[in-house]
């Protein structure tokens, strides 16, 4: 089977990009990513010799720019989606697996024109415009949360499932602002920091590298005992020490500390498009499996609350939530269609 996985821009995105690539080629297959030169794409994957090639396009985001930015981007994505057209007679493409982001857009739209296969996995509650388009013209969409979805699992890596243990008591606290910090975050971790090393809780923190420098200043001037770090390429060895998080809920993020059994204080990002982390974490708080606070709802209370908390009760409940194996489902069952295509 002959894949091209694309789409990308964020690390949500391309977290599932990863899964599928790693359950392709656990299957014998070696798939191409084509992405983009912009966002975390590079990053991601330039040094990844498991794809058969790598593509990455001067492509950027259509939404919130001006008129001339507008017609820029979209003039661009058209000129990308020709070269697509190249790249998959080369590869002898069939399938185009898209994980969304504005990467996304020339590769899917190709499929589309020369009538391959393309599949659509939707990370989040709110579906981001490109994946509303291309919903239509798809062969199927892949979400936890649409009704629409061919299966209704999260792509997570199997590492943190091997990684889950039910957490009975709070121990070890991680903050996770995302690679690129979170202003809102690092501020609550500095107003709960104290009580933290009160009541003797070891404390991990993903800052993001712009307020690295203040922080770990704050944790000395404190005496503060830190596992400080602006972005790590192990996080799931980070995550696997800790006992209770306090996060954004982007989707992946989200979905990695349900497999990892880890009781959760969610924080959404306020201008995520369509207030989608939002909606995200209301999914768990409304099984009460998490908790979910505004930005402008954090106070340094908000601690004692979550120390009092039954950890081991939403624990257990995260290990039924998610199931391992969301990459083979959705891999098995790519296969199994493309072959009754091919009859």
């Amino acid at each position: 089977m002959n894949v091209a996985i694309t789409g990308g821009g964020t690390g949500g995105h391309l977290t599932i990009a990863k899964a599928i690539e790693e359950e392709l080629i656990r299957q014998g297959d070696t798939p191409i990513f084509i992405g983009s030169q912009n966002g975390q794409d590079r990053s991601w994957f330039e040094d990844d010799n498991k794809f058969e090639e790598k593509y990455f396009f001067n492509t950027g985001g259509v939404v919130n720019k001006g008129l001339w930015g507008k017609i820029k981007s979209l003039f661009n994505i058209f000129l990308y989606s020709i070269k697509c057209r190249d790249i998959f007679k080369n590869h002898k493409i069939d399938i185009v697996f898209s994980v969304g982001g504005y990467s996304a857009a020339p590769a899917s739209f190709a499929s589309i024109m020369l009538k391959k296969s393309l599949y659509i996995h939707e990370q989040n509650a709110i579906m981001g415009r490109l994946n509303k388009t291309l919903k239509p013209y798809c062969d199927g969409i892949f979400s936890s949360y649409d009704s629409d979805a061919l299966i209704k699992d999260y792509p997570v890596r199997d590492i943190f499932f091997q990684n889950a243990r039910v957490r009975d008591s709070i121990k070890t606290i991680i903050f996770l602002g995302g690679s690129q910090g979170a202003n809102a975050i690092n501020n609550f971790a500095k107003k709960i920091a104290p009580t933290l090393k009160k009541n003797s809780i070891k404390i991990i923190h993903q800052c993001g590298k712009n307020d690295f420098e203040a922080l770990a200043e704050f944790y000395k001037e404190n005496k503060i005992t830190v596992d400080l770090f602006a972005f790590s390429k192990n996080l799931e060895d980070k995550i696997k020490e800790a006992d209770f998080a306090i996060s954004r809920s982007g989707a992946s993020t989200m979905w990695e500390l349900c497999a990892s059994m880890i009781p959760a204080l969610y924080i959404p990002y306020p201008y995520a498009a369509a207030d989608h982390q939002y909606h995200n974490a209301v999914f768990l708080k409304e099984q009460n499996l998490a908790f979910l606070k505004r930005e402008s709802e954090l106070d340094s209370g908000l601690i004692d609350e979550i120390l009092k908390s039954d950890i081991s009760k939403i624990s257990l409940g995260l290990n039924n939530i998610i199931s391992q194996g969301g990459a083979k489902k959705i891999v098995d069952f790519i296969k199994n269609r493309q072959s009754s295509i091919l009859k």
